[in-house]
């Protein structure tokens, strides 16, 4: 009657336990416990990251609340021991199960890489590194192996056209080569057959037009003239008359904020100077759009040679096709451009 006594409690206590266990299991494993009641946040596990540096980061960063309850599952899934790099996105009120099955499948969260707006092959690293794990050096020196050893013609010089500005999903562990690599996929796949042979068919190579494309884009803030001007560079092309694009001695005499360009720039003695060699320079001065590249793979067909700023100060251009009618454009501009700063000169005087 005692040893059933005994064996009575025996069970009660060890229901109690295993309920009390069983409840506890559950809430470690199913109970909300990552960024509780909160939005969704990006987390970086970094490639030299521990497991001890990894929960230091979730609980300083506010993201786990329970840091003994995730350590726990963590480490009955061997994640402590399977640490993967990369950019992952939390959930808000995700559990440690959901949480650890993420970090550790290295199912990571793309990031968005846009660029637009550069002009020096120096500028790259810096545009296209800030987000991403890669280092600068690590991407210059994945550049400078690509341009000594690729096949399709980029050296130095246009290296700049290999990046064509759009907005590209990557991963925030991909290496220095696999990011140039994607970037030649992403140029290969923007020069398919058909822009091919609409480059072939003016007469240029897909580099060339990215050089004329980026004189194009430096000449007029207005999109609607972009296939205007390109038709009007086409034409001192095929006349072999040098460009004379003022945005090339811009970017010769390295003074990128350069206002006016003045006689002394035309004597710059630099392959860039379009006053002085005639043709297209090495590469291109910034990093044209698509808009830029199409408007001059479907440039406008006309027989302008000139091109004057519009007298209205519009950002628009008058065009010509002789150098007489050209000069009555820009002596209208130079008028007009007097009477203005002769009533700025008023207004500050009063």
């Amino acid at each position: 009657m005692r040893n059933k006594k005994i064996f009575v409690i025996f069970l009660l206590i060890f229901t109690v336990l295993l309920s009390s266990f069983t409840f506890y299991a559950y809430q470690v494993i199913y109970t909300p416990n990552i960024l509780v009641e909160k939005d969704d946040r990006i987390f970086i596990v970094s490639e030299d990251e521990t497991f001890k540096s990894l929960q230091d980061k979730l609980h300083n960063h506010k993201y786990v609340s329970d840091m003994v309850s995730f350590s726990l599952v963590a480490k009955l899934m061997k994640y402590d021991k399977n640490i993967k790099p990369g950019r992952y996105l939390l959930e808000g009120n995700m559990t440690n199960l959901a949480a650890v099955r993420l970090l550790r499948s290295g199912k990571q969260a793309p990031i968005n890489l846009t660029f637009t707006n550069i002009r020096l092959k120096s500028e790259l690293a810096e545009r296209l590194t800030s987000h991403l794990a890669i280092g600068e050096e690590e991407f210059n020196q994945a550049l400078e192996k690509f341009i000594d050893n690729n096949k399709e013609g980029f050296n130095s010089n246009n290296i700049i056209s290999l990046f064509i500005p759009n907005t590209y999903q990557v991963y925030y562990d991909i290496s220095g080569e696999g990011l140039i690599d994607r970037m030649l996929y992403e140029y290969k796949q923007f020069w398919n057959e058909d822009r091919k042979a609409k480059a072939k068919s003016i007469g240029l190579t897909p580099l060339e037009v990215s050089t004329l494309a980026s004189i194009v884009q430096a000449e007029s803030v207005k999109r609607d003239e972009s296939r205007k001007i390109a038709g009007l560079y086409m034409n001192r092309l095929k006349r072999g008359i040098a460009l004379q694009a003022d945005p090339t001695l811009v970017f010769a005499s390295g003074d990128y904020g350069l206002k006016r360009v003045l006689n002394e720039h035309k004597e710059i003695d630099s392959p860039y100077n379009t006053y002085m060699y005639a043709g297209l320079p090495p590469g291109p001065i910034n990093m044209p759009t698509i808009h830029s590249l199409d408007a001059v793979l479907n440039y406008e067909k006309h027989d302008y040679i000139y091109m004057c700023a519009k007298e209205d100060f519009s950002g628009y251009h008058n065009f010509a096709a002789t150098y007489s009618e050209h000069m009555k454009n820009a002596r209208r501009y130079q008028r007009q451009l007097s009477i203005e700063q002769r009533k700025a000169r008023l207004n500050n005087q009063n």
